[in-house]
Order: structure tokens, then sequence, then C-alpha cells
């Protein structure tokens, strides 16, 4: 059955996936509210840009599917809420799921789950409660024939990042995403390496579970496209992308970019003047 739901996420022509994140809200961190202070208003600019996801919360996953018609985004469903984000690690962190997340999702007619894999120097316990979190989704998943995302996230110490910060060294980004594969991931959301030209052993690691590479933080356009087709061309099966789309001035020119590239194989030069062009 998360066959038919897979179905609905990966593009037929291509067989990749763009999902645009907007669950930021989720983890009460002000900056991360930048350009998506009006949820109806964001929604309504990204399904008209036509991503073929868009990952949400529980609380504004109405928004999106309250929208009329049946080319919209497949829905996206964030299953847990975390307090880790911010410059400095609270005194007690933690990362808790939703309840009865599967039944939700199905409710609310998603396409797929999400759901963290944290690693954070100094916080083992917030792994614990990942590890915890994706054991309970995981024979609740299989039940119901709703795919699971696992997103392994390997974060630099605070002390040297100061905040919610990646490491992108390829090893320890491949040590998790095997970890998420032996919890049963259907889908892996995975950090990009520093090195892109490295990727295709992250892609191998996971074993043929598709990895879709998240964008992290907000940089030039030139910059995301180019990375973006490299990590097509090492073999990633999509991107989890949003401070990049979300925080653009042109939200639908640099949507048409992307579906461009990782659908049709466009070069960066084409998707720039896709940019441009909206």
């Amino acid at each position: 059955m998360k066959e038919y739901r897979l179905n609905r996420l990966f593009n037929a022509r291509s067989g990749r996936c763009f999902d645009v994140a907007v669950d930021h809200g989720f983890f009460n961190q002000p900056g991360f509210l930048t350009g998506i202070e009006s949820m109806p208003v964001v929604l309504e600019t990204l399904v008209a840009a036509g991503p073929d996801a868009i990952q949400l919360t529980v609380g504004q996953a109405r928004q999106l599917q309250k929208i009329r018609g049946r080319e919209k985004p497949s829905l996206v469903l964030r299953t847990d809420v975390a307090n880790i984000y911010g410059k400095e690690l609270p005194s007690t962190s933690y990362s808790l799921m939703i309840e009865e997340a599967i039944l939700q999702a199905v409710r609310l007619d998603a396409a797929c789950v999400c759901v963290n894999l944290f690693q954070i120097p100094g916080a083992p316990e917030v792994n614990a409660q990942c590890v915890e979190n994706i054991l309970k989704l995981k024979p609740e998943s299989d039940f119901y024939g709703m795919p699971m995302m696992i997103e392994p996230l390997v974060f630099q110490s605070n002390d040297i990042a100061g905040g919610y910060m990646v490491d992108g060294d390829l090893v320890k980004i491949s040590h998790l995403v095997r970890q998420a594969v032996e919890l049963g991931a259907d889908i892996i959301k995975a950090d990009p390496t520093d090195d892109v030209s490295v990727y295709h052993k992250v892609v191998e690691t996971a074993g043929g579970i598709p990895v879709l590479v998240r964008g992290g933080g907000k940089v030039s356009d030139r910059e995301i496209l180019k990375r973006t087709s490299g990590l097509i061309e090492q073999g990633a099966s999509g991107i989890v992308y949003g401070r990049n789309v979300i925080q653009h001035d042109s939200p639908a020119g640099i949507v048409a970019a992307l579906m461009a590239m990782v659908h049709d194989g466009a070069d960066v030069e084409s998707a720039l003047a896709l940019v441009e062009s909206k």
C-alpha cells in the first residue's frame, strides 16, 4: 500500500521529488518565521508554483488540504517537535512526537510522514528520543501503508557553530543515514555533504532507499542551483528545501527553476533564467 502514496509523491516523468518544507513554525524559533508569517498566502503561492509536495505540521495541513483541485502538491506531515534549534541548547532538550501520528496523517490525506533522527554533541538523550519515536512510528507506518521519511541530522557542536548548524562530514552523515535505513525508513531526507562530489557514497549507504537532500540555510540562487545540479548527478532522488524557497524574493521563480533541474535536467544557467522570468 505504501507504493500507492509514494506514487503521489514522486514525479511520474523523472521518478524524483521536490518537497518544499514549510514546517518551521513548529519549533518556536522567531528566525524560522521569516517569509512564512501568513501561511494562507505562502501556500497559495506554493500551490500555484506546483512542487511535488509540501511539508507541513498538523496545525497547518488544513491550509493545503482545503484547497480544491486534484493537481495540488501532496502533503508530507511533520510528526515531531524539538527545542534544539536555538543558539544555545536548553537545559532540558527534547524531541517529542504527536499522538497517533499515522492516523492523523491518514485523516489529513498525507502521502508521507516525516520524523527526525538527531545526532547532537552533548545531547545523547535527544538521539534516544528520536530512535524511540521512530520505533513507535514504524509498525503503524507499515500497518496503514503510510511511507515514513526519516530525517537524519548531524549537528555541529553549539560551542563551535553557535546554533543550528549542520555538520557536512561524509562519514558522520553516512553513519546516521545507515541508522535511518536500519530503523526502517522508506525515504531518507539527509544533509548535503560539504563536498557534493562524494554524495554518491551517501546514496550508496541508503541501499536503494530514495535520498532527498535538505537545503539548509539561505544561500544565493547560483549556489543552491549549482549544489542541486551536483546532487542530482550524484544520484539523489530529489530535494527538500525550505528557506531557500520561502525566503526567496520570487518563490514561484525558484520553484520553477528547481523543478526544471530536478525533473528535466536543466543546467544552472537555464535554471537561473527561469528564476528571473517569474
